[in-house]
């Protein structure tokens, strides 16, 4: 949807046309969601619905003109353009597409800076109407140190020391020149263009909510995350044997239980809870009973599959609860090592695993001593929009 311009108006002009190397995701990460949105979307939201901006356009990479398309296409904004090789050539190449005889002001943003709040950047425009060049700063509340080759080679004086942050507010004829006049330079942005240009830069205050996302681990930090609940049931009947595995330990008893692989009721319920928890169907979908090559399998290889399922999905077991039902054998002398063994297998603390038992007061097939059942309920923490 085509945007008109009016005279004089603000321009945000959002730097989008990187591919991502150093976040290594499946998409570049302005394209990556979070609270049912992309990055981008965020971004270039906070500047559409601010007052004092009368324009957006983007400069994207050439290879994601369709995934632009696809998510911010529907927004009131100019029209894209493609960036260059480097960051400093794709935002001159958006400045050079922007009506340089209606343009005043224009701000430079990370597209990566899905955080950016009003007050910054009503900071940097007001601050416009005093300095040539703008940018929003954050006092250093670290000790900086100068290293090098891995040794520290002095202390600096953190006290005139500032990091900065976009968008970065400019007189746009001042930083138009200035781009060209420096192009093929490789400066770390904007503001560096306006000094080497001879342009004094002035500063207002960042925001600390202003954060840049580059890695997935900043990524994650981000992310909104919601629990989800699985369980699980399983039942074998008793055959011939001495002991009955459960939860990965072996039960001295005067039968066995009958099945497929090693008959582990409490494994088996744990990974259908697994599973259900995150939308991955059941245990007999992934280990068929019609296959042969899982006669006779230790269960331990179940879950340690659906824990890869969880992982996949970005997600993290939050805790396991498993309940053995049955008249016998007796769960208590043994519960330690369940907890332990499936605290093991599924890497949890075993403060986060609970094995308990229960009868059915002797009603049914398994108050007749016909076989040993298991229930299992787990909870899943998983980010929310990653489906």
């Amino acid at each position: 949807m085509a945007q008109k311009i009016k005279k004089n108006q603000v321009v945000a002009l959002i730097v989008a046309a990187g591919t991502g190397s150093r976040f290594g995701g499946r998409a570049p990460k302005q394209y990556t969601v979070f609270s049912g949105k992309t990055v981008l979307e965020h971004t270039v939201s906070a500047f559409l619905s601010h007052p004092l901006v009368d324009a957006v356009k983007v400069v994207i990479h050439k290879d994601y003109a369709k995934i632009y398309e696809k998510n911010v296409g529907h927004l009131p904004l100019l029209k894209p353009v493609k960036g260059g090789k480097s960051r400093q050539d794709s935002v001159r190449l958006g400045l050079e597409s922007c009506d340089a005889k209606q343009t005043k002001y224009v701000l430079i943003h990370d597209a990566a800076r899905p955080f950016i709040d009003k007050e910054t950047i009503t900071r940097v425009i007001k601050k416009l109407a005093s300095a040539k060049a703008v940018i929003p700063t954050l006092s250093c509340t670290d000790t900086i140190k100068e290293v090098t080759a891995g040794k520290v080679t002095r202390t600096l004086k953190r006290e005139a020391l500032v990091s900065v942050q976009t968008p970065q507010g400019f007189h746009f004829k001042d930083i138009l020149a200035a781009h060209k006049k420096l192009k093929g330079k490789d400066l770390p942005d904007d503001a560096a263009v306006a000094e080497l240009s001879g342009i004094t830069v002035a500063v207002v205050e960042g925001s600390v909510a202003n954060q840049k996302i580059t890695t997935q681990a900043d990524r994650k930090r981000l992310m909104e995350y919601e629990t989800r609940i699985g369980s699980g049931y399983d039942v074998h009947a008793f055959t011939s044997g001495k002991y009955v595995t459960i939860c990965g330990v072996k039960v001295p008893h005067t039968q066995g239980l009958e099945g497929h692989s090693d008959a582990d009721v409490g494994l088996h319920a744990l990974v259908d809870a697994l599973l259900g928890a995150v939308g991955e169907n059941d245990i007999g979908f992934h280990f068929p009973p019609s296959d042969k090559k899982w006669k006779g399998a230790d269960s331990k290889t179940f879950v340690e599959h659906a824990a890869k399922l969880v992982a996949k999905k970005s997600g993290s077991i939050v805790n396991v609860d498993i309940t053995i039902i049955g008249e016998s054998p007796r769960v208590s002398p043994y519960r330690d090592a369940m907890r332990n063994r499936v605290a093991k297998l599924l890497k949890l603390p075993t403060s986060r695993v609970n094995v308990k038992a229960t009868t059915t007061e002797k009603l049914g097939f398994l108050g007749r001593r016909e076989g040993l059942a298991a229930e299992a309920v787990v909870a899943v923490k998983l980010p929310v929009n990653e489906d």
